[in-house]
């Protein structure tokens, strides 16, 4: 799903399961991630769900080799 999505329309905040259908790995990954402080979450709400930004996605594909 990575092929080019640049071009596809998304929303500003993506949620983990978006982020990890575009990125195509698991949330655990993403949770970890986060927590590693490669791919940094906004926390919403009292559970503290996590969304990343479209912006933060497409620079980190363009990094990845």
């Amino acid at each position: 799903m990575s092929s080019d999505v640049s071009t596809i329309e998304l929303p500003e905040l993506l949620t983990i399961k978006q982020t990890s259908d575009i990125l195509s790995c698991h949330p655990n990954t993403l949770r970890k991630w986060d927590k590693e402080g490669k791919l940094v979450a906004i926390r919403f709400g009292t559970r503290g769900d996590r969304r990343f930004k479209k912006a933060d996605i497409l620079k980190f594909l363009n990094e990845s080799p």
